[in-house]
């Protein structure tokens, strides 16, 4: 072997390059073509397709450089594969331990947007309840305005019911109308709420289904990158999967997934804070068209109070003004009874003067004198009648008082029925009914 290691180190150039050509043929076979070449027929089958002795060692040197080519290129490939194995095992160490941590890394941003969504999903679960809340409270007012608006109704109609001359358009029924034109745009304004409330839940639970679905993404992205994070080299469910290393093309990148998200959430956010505001305005109509509503009502009750105070001191005047009248019908009578015997009693006294006369023209010739007696019965007769024209007349007088008394009397009873038929709607029918008006609190649809 020693011998065979010098031979091959003491080679010349010439034929190591030869022995580098290998595998190309190095030698040629031996031809009978010399000048003192045999032909003879005993040995034609030895000579033929045989190697010269220096073709035998040019081969074997051949064979020993071939070896030891092949143990220098396995040597050095053994040498490169050792470090490759090496550096690839490095690599592959480091590259997982990076995928690790980036896997890890996204697992804590899916976790803190997981998070956030959740959040958002339960404000907006509680804001739309307290909404809800809201809105059954709006839904009462306004069904506690049905009340107000009949008893204001009602009130008018009795106020129809009045008889002339009460039939005016006083304070009272200016109130009244008030209240009803108030009470009918409250409930427009309670009908417009009601259906902003119900747009407002309705863009609540849109957006709190699109954060749930976002959340369910990202739990079901959260279990699938913390079962990654548990795999490890060992783990005994792993297996190849040739084609998963290419991108999907409806794939997002960070930025639109991050972006996504941010959109839900401002989006949900938008819609909790419309609702907070929504909510407070709710709140503000609510206390403030109750508040309203009782303003009025105390108006109405106090125009009615001032009516039915003028209308008890107008019948207390006309009570006062019939018994005066009563008893002036009483008196007159009497002076119509007195004028009459008065007129009667002044008959007989103008029949004997009348008598005196028209006896005393019949005296004879000369004793149908103008004397005394004469001149004074004449003018016995003319004052009788001057009293009973004057009579008469103080007597037509009297008639006349006594029947304008009487039209007085029935005009004061007429009106004092008005006035007790008006005292009677307002106090019995319209302020019994008012008694009945909602509260505050019902007005505000806590009840």
């Amino acid at each position: 072997m020693a011998q065979t290691d010098i031979l091959t180190t003491k080679q010349p150039a010439p034929q190591t390059v030869l022995a580098c050509q290998l595998p190309r043929k190095l030698y040629d076979v031996a031809q009978n073509t010399g000048a003192h070449t045999s032909s003879g027929l005993a040995t034609a089958g030895f000579r033929t397709a045989k190697y010269l002795a220096d073709e035998w060692f040019q081969n074997c040197y051949a064979r020993y450089h071939q070896a030891f080519a092949d143990r220098d290129q396995s040597e050095q490939q053994r040498h490169e594969s050792q470090q490759l194995v090496a550096e690839t095992e490095a690599l592959a160490q480091r590259t997982q331990k990076d995928s690790m941590k980036k896997v890890g890394e996204h697992l804590q941003d899916t976790h803190c947007w997981k998070s956030e969504l959740q959040r958002h999903v339960e404000e907006l679960v509680a804001e739309t309840d307290l909404l809800l809340a809201q809105k059954q409270r709006l839904e009462r007012a306004l069904d506690a305005t049905a009340l107000p608006f009949s008893i204001a109704t009602d009130n008018l109609q009795c106020q129809e019911r009045r008889q002339h001359p009460d039939l005016v358009r006083d304070w009272v029924e200016m109130e009244l109308l008030k209240e009803a034109e108030l009470i009918r745009n409250i409930q427009e304004l309670l009908k417009r709420t009601i259906m902003q409330a119900v747009n407002q839940i309705r863009l609540n639970r849109e957006h709190k289904e699109t954060c749930e679905m976002g959340w369910s993404d990202k739990v079901e992205a959260y279990n699938i990158d913390e079962a990654c994070c548990r795999y490890h080299n060992q783990s005994t469910d792993v297996q190849f999967y040739p084609h998963s290393a290419k991108f999907e093309e409806s794939a997002s990148t960070p930025e639109t997934w991050a972006k996504f998200t941010q959109d839900n959430l401002y989006g949900a956010e938008r819609e909790r804070l419309a609702s907070v505001n929504l909510r407070e305005l709710i709140e503000c109509i609510l206390q403030d068209t109750a508040e309203d509503l009782r303003l009025q009502c105390d108006a109405v009750n106090l125009a009615f109070g001032r009516r039915c105070e003028e209308l008890e001191d107008a019948r207390h005047k006309l009570e006062y003004h019939l018994r005066k009248t009563l008893r002036e019908i009483t008196d007159q009578e009497h002076n119509v009874s007195v004028l009459k015997q008065a007129v009667k009693d002044k008959e007989a006294p103008l029949k004997v003067a009348q008598t005196r006369l028209y006896q005393r023209s019949h005296r004879p010739n000369v004793e149908l004198c103008r004397d005394t007696a004469q001149f004074r019965l004449v003018s016995e007769v003319e004052e009788l009648n001057v009293s009973l024209a004057t009579l008469r007349e103080k007597l037509l007088e009297a008639e006349q008082s006594l029947r304008n008394l009487e039209d007085t009397r029935m005009n004061l009873e007429k009106d004092l029925a008005v006035k007790t038929n008006s005292l009677f709607i307002n106090r019995q029918k319209c302020m019994t009914h008012r008694a009945c008006y909602p509260t505050v609190l019902q007005l505000a649809g806590y009840q």
